[in-house]
């Protein structure tokens, strides 16, 4: 079932049930704020201070990062993380595939607010299918007459029984960017969280495995070669407003993306998609 829904204050959602999972999508930058599969616990971290309201990003679940990640490297005015997170996405399609799999997908396009953002025609896509495993495609397709170039992530925040019981597979070897000394290291066996982490790995493996105290997170990734793994620690933490003092304790985000000098350059007419597939098994 596909159910249109608003809170209190006229925050616009998606609710979709069906006999495998559930999932709560915000038409405001096409968010998925809860995914949670039948008998497992809910799989995305969502912070208990989180704004839902109009032009406030939500912290958690599965913000999308487009047309830039992180600052603008030119403008730091221009919105964190681009401005697709907190646009108001239309919803172009609703299907239930079958009573195990439910199909959403929204659509945002350049208009005359991005382009004061943005100077580029644009036609982007996100298709949710809801199921035993959770799939988030995003399809950037360049609609200008000249080539643009874009960074962009599925920022995904997950939820974790404590952060010092995890670690993360997959990274073994794999170059990686420090965010906080902004200097190159080389990934040595699986990465465990003791301290704040801010790091763009590249080259990992598309399969990467989030152990957990009794469950692990698969994630498969598709049209990716950086992944962001972050986790802002107890300091940093207490500074943000709209997550809690020990909020830290219990999330860590790994990000399906295209950043840094994983850049994409699309021609006119070209398109690039970016998926992942996410599940969760004991």
């Amino acid at each position: 079932m596909i159910t249109h829904k608003k809170l209190d204050n006229n925050y616009e959602y998606i609710e979709i049930k069906n006999n495998q999972a559930e999932a709560k999508i915000a038409l405001q930058g096409a968010h998925i704020f809860h995914y949670k599969a039948k008998n497992r616990p809910a799989l995305l971290w969502l912070s208990e201070t989180s704004f839902f309201k109009e032009g406030k990003a939500i912290r958690g679940g599965i913000p999308i990062c487009f047309p830039w990640f992180g600052p603008h490297k030119t403008d730091a005015s221009l919105p964190q993380h681009g401005f697709a997170r907190t646009a108001l996405w239309e919803v172009v399609l609703e299907e239930e595939l079958d009573e195990n799999s439910s199909h959403v997908q929204l659509q945002l396009t350049s208009d005359e607010e991005s382009l004061k953002l943005w100077e580029y025609k644009f036609d982007v896509r996100l298709d949710i299918v809801v199921s035993s495993e959770l799939t988030v495609t995003l399809t950037v397709t360049n609609t200008d007459t000249k080539a643009f170039e874009f960074t962009s992530a599925l920022h995904s925040y997950f939820n974790v029984s404590d952060i010092t019981n995890v670690s993360v597979e997959g990274l073994d070897g794999s170059n990686y960017i420090d965010s906080l000394t902004d200097k190159t290291y080389i990934q040595k066996g699986s990465l465990s969280i003791s301290e704040e982490v801010d790091r763009v790995y590249f080259d990992s493996s598309n399969s990467i495995k989030l152990h957990d105290k009794s469950n692990t997170i698969h994630l498969k990734q598709k049209g990716s070669n950086s992944l962001v793994v972050w986790n802002p620690w107890i300091e940093k933490a207490k500074k943000m407003v709209d997550m809690p003092d020990d909020g830290y304790k219990t999330m860590l985000c790994l990000e399906t993306g295209n950043i840094g000098e994983d850049k994409i350059i699309l021609k006119p007419k070209e398109v690039h998609l970016l998926e992942v597939i996410i599940s969760s098994r004991l």
